[in-house]
């Protein structure tokens, strides 16, 4: 059953009410600069105080740290680890 969200907090929130999710469960986020999908746990995170998003986040996602690097808005920003932003130990082992 697919779920979508409009800020990143949400699905941090959604996780967090739902700490048992069947095993076969995806995560996805979507990459700011390029609005493309892309896993959730490989996805880089970015804390961007200047940027707006809907719930007041100010978190940003991107595929990898070359489309962060592109993506102007984040260049201000604070990087944080896939757990920072998802509230989560799904992503053990992911970079910042």
């Amino acid at each position: 059953e697919p779920r979508f969200f409009d800020d990143i907090r949400c699905l941090r929130d959604f996780l967090a009410a739902n700490p048992i999710l069947p095993r076969h469960a995806a995560l996805y986020v979507a990459d700011h600069r390029t609005k493309e999908w892309t896993p959730a746990a490989r996805a880089r995170y970015t804390i961007c105080p200047a940027v707006a998003t809907p719930m007041g986040s100010h978190l940003l996602a991107h595929a990898d740290a070359a489309s962060r690097q592109r993506d102007g808005a984040a260049s201000a920003g604070t990087p944080v680890s896939v757990g920072e932003a998802l509230g989560t130990a799904r992503a053990e082992g992911a970079a910042r």
